[in-house]
């Protein structure tokens, strides 16, 4: 039976999610930390995924990125990588301070933009034991590129220009929807991506917003989690890509894959990016993500 955990960041602010017991472990178990991708909450399908982990006896602790869903921080919908790759970092912490979880076996999961995170935690902390990276980003300034139309990048760029100077004089964030129907200006500009986001929202409820900083969007431009790929050995590795995404596009999450050294594992999805959580994708991929989980950290 899972149960609502909160734990502070290094910086004092508190991060709230779920913990999932490893069912079946008597004593400390192996367990893996979770969080979601660019502005999604918890409740968009991690606790599918949690809950599969903990049946098979890996815990899961799960939670909302600051700035988002249920933790606190403020700009509410801000979304810096640094900041969010540094809670990982601190979930590992709290998680080895938990009397129900082993200290030295740890693993982190990320999907689609904490994807990219958990590749940077798993190059830059050995306390992680092995890392599961779902549809990542791997390339932020290509990505964009490929999301965003080429005429469409002058005003883009002269709009993180005129809102760093706005901040700069003591002015509020300019603020970006998340998604929007084609056409109109988003952060993740792809008919797939609004379909997703408004759907489950109509379908659970949830804290997300259809809300991010412009600066989040900056940010993203700017991050390049692959560029530590080639350092996450010896930490085992798995990948899973989706052949049809057009968010997180398949060719760079393969060719990406390939600058990893062993041990590592690349899963390929028949389906489009957010088609990985649900149905016979989950069916699919969920068995092959816990038997990584369980081979390395059980």
């Amino acid at each position: 039976m899972r149960r609502d955990i909160e734990f502070k960041t290094e910086d004092g602010v508190t991060l709230r999610g779920w913990f999932y017991p490893a069912k079946g472990v008597a004593g400390p178990a192996p367990t893996v930390v979770m969080a979601h991708g660019f502005s999604a909450v918890k409740e968009m399908y991690l606790d599918d995924f949690a809950a599969f982990f903990a049946e098979a006896g890996v815990a899961a602790l799960v939670y909302d990125h600051r700035n988002l869903g249920a933790s606190d921080g403020e700009p509410r919908g801000h979304i810096d990588p640094r900041q969010q790759i540094d809670g990982y970092r601190d979930a590992i912490t709290h998680a080895q301070s938990m009397k129900e979880v082993d200290p030295d076996r740890i693993g982190i999961w990320g999907s689609s933009y904490s994807g990219g995170h958990v590749l940077v935690v798993a190059a830059i902390d050995r306390r992680v034991k092995c890392v599961i990276a779902q549809v990542p980003l791997v390339a932020g300034l290509e990505t964009a590129r490929r999301l965003i139309r080429g005429d469409h990048w002058k005003g883009l760029r002269a709009g993180f220009d005129a809102d760093r100077a706005a901040r700069m004089g003591g002015a509020a964030p300019a603020r970006m929807p998340v998604t929007a129907p084609e056409g109109e200006p988003s952060a993740l500009p792809t008919a797939d991506t609004f379909e997703f986001f408004t759907t489950f929202s109509k379908e659970r409820e949830t804290s997300w917003r259809n809300d991010v900083t412009l600066q989040s969007v900056e940010l993203f431009t700017e991050y390049e989690p692959g560029i530590y790929i080639p350092r996450i050995s010896p930490t085992p590795l798995l990948m899973v890509g989706a052949l049809e995404d057009h968010l997180t596009p398949f060719d760079m999450t393969a060719a990406a894959y390939e600058t990893a050294l062993e041990p590592k594992k690349f899963l390929a999805l028949p389906c489009m990016h957010f088609e990985a959580y649900t149905g016979d994708m989950f069916a699919m991929s969920a068995p092959v993500q816990r038997d990584w989980l369980t081979t390395h950290l059980k």
